[in-house]
This record gives structure tokens, C-alpha cells and sequence, in this order.
């Protein structure tokens, strides 16, 4: 083998093991969101998809309008990542968790179910207010994993950060 092939030697047959076995960390290779994604993700969080409305502005679950059903607390969730564009694209049927997914049901994509499967066993499905393509489900998720899971309780200022400036709201939330 020539002398300067050699010394690529070790390194190529490391990204061929990586390429033939996969990375030996699967978040390794993730790529981190943007920033723009991440504000996309929070317009879609908040505008299109309005999960304000049930998990509350600041994702712990308590929201501003009593008329729509109690969310989770999305900052203490221990979902991963696949789990929560699942439970986006899919919803919980039976507990007030819309499907994002405008085929969701249609086919057996969730949960191996169909609309008629879930209407057979008494589990209702509300409406989403507005489907979601999967890129924007991609960014909703990059949003709340920068921004909301398993970043603790709310603080001033995270607030400020949400809001762009500083609004009644944040006030009583400590520093």
C-alpha cells in the first residue's frame, strides 16, 4: 500500500464501520436545530398548532383558558425525542391529546389503528387545530426540547425569552 494511503487507512475503515454498524451513539450523528428552526418550532407551538391553549404558554400544564382540556406538564416530561413526535403526530386517543398527522388513522400508521377501530373501542379523538406536515412537527420537537423539556420550571428569564420582552406575566416569576 502506498505510504500515503496508509496513514488514511485507520480512519476509513472507522467511517466504514460506522457506515456499515451505525454510530455507537445514536444522538452522535443528530445534527443540533437551528436557531431559526427553533423559532419556527415556537410559532408552530404557538400560533398553529396552539399547544399554548391546553399545555399552557410555558408548557408546564397550566393554561389561560379554562374551556380547553388540562395538558400535560411538558418541562418535567421524560419522553425522548422518537416518543414525542409520536405522541404529536398520533395524539392519545381517550385523553384529550389531538393527532397532528392529517393521515393519522386513516391507515394503521398509530398504534396499528384505525378511526373505526378507536370509535369500536370508545376512545375519541379531538381535533387538532391545524395538521401538521412532518417538517413542522420536526421543528415543534426542536422548540421543545431547546426550550421546554427538561429545562426545569419557568423563570423570569426564560419569560422574557418566550415573550421577546418583558410582559406582566414574568413579573412574578423569580429570577
Amino acid at each position: 500500500m502506498p505510504a500515503r494511503l496508509y496513514g488514511l487507512r485507520a480512519p476509513l475503515l472507522a467511517a466504514l464501520g460506522v457506515l456499515l454498524l451505525g454510530s455507537p451513539d445514536p444522538g452522535a450523528s443528530a445534527q443540533q436545530p437551528t436557531e431559526a428552526n427553533i423559532a419556527s418550532g415556537m410559532r408552530i407551538y404557538r400560533q398553529k398548532a396552539d399547544c399554548q391553549s391546553c399545555h399552557g404558554w410555558a408548557g408546564d400544564g397550566r393554561k389561560m383558558d379554562n374551556q380547553m382540556p388540562d395538558g400535560a406538564n411538558l418541562r418535567t416530561s421524560t419522553l425522548d425525542r422518537e416518543q414525542l413526535i409520536f405522541v404529536i403526530k398520533c395524539g392519545l386517543p381517550g385523553r384529550d391529546m389531538p393527532a397532528f398527522d392529517r393521515l393519522a388513522y386513516s391507515d394503521e400508521r398509530c398504534l396499528g389503528r384505525t378511526r373505526a377501530d378507536l370509535r369500536r373501542m370508545g376512545l375519541t379523538l379531538p381535533d387538532p387545530a391545524a395538521t401538521l406536515q412532518q417538517r413542522e412537527i420536526d421543528r415543534l420537537a426542536d422548540f421543545l426540547f431547546a426550550k421546554v423539556i427538561g429545562q426545569g420550571p419557568m423563570d423570569r428569564a426564560a419569560c422574557i425569552d418566550y415573550w421577546g420582552s418583558e410582559v406582566d406575566v414574568c413579573a412574578d416569576l423569580p429570577r
